[in-house]
């Protein structure tokens, strides 16, 4: 269902694309860089112009309907997820994994972490002071 409604919107979007690269240029520069589109002349009138006009809205409200439709079937079908799930804790008995060059830097940071006792006072760093002759 996801991917034929996919298909469906990447179909729109070049429609769409086409569309108002169709439309004649009211102003700017347009497609030439110098003035003008390059296909000023190839639809011509006001028929075509509403026609256009047409054709680009219900394309851009199509557009909008399958983002739409896409959003709320990929909310759907992703489970929740918690934060505090996501960290895998190490049970007493096991020791620590080491930090290997695979691993990320957040890994790294964590097992550390892991490492380090939670009950150890933070001692401040204290500057030497300068030896004088």
């Amino acid at each position: 269902m996801q991917t034929v409604l996919i298909v469906v919107h990447l179909i729109i979007v070049l429609a769409l694309i086409g569309v108002v690269l169709l439309q004649r240029s009211e102003g700017g520069l347009g497609l030439g860089g110098g003035g003008g589109g390059g296909v000023a002349g190839f639809m011509t009138g006001r028929g075509q112009a509403n026609a256009l006009t047409r054709a680009t809205a219900i394309l851009a409200a199509l557009f909008f309907a399958t983002s739409l439709t896409l959003a709320v079937l990929s909310h759907r079908t992703a489970a929740p997820k918690s934060i505090l799930d996501t960290g895998a804790s190490q049970p007493a008995g096991q020791p620590a994994k080491q930090p290997t060059g695979a691993d990320n830097l957040l890994d790294t940071l964590r097992q550390q972490q892991d490492r380090a006792p939670a009950t150890a006072p933070a001692q401040p760093a204290v500057p030497e002071a300068p030896q004088s002759r």
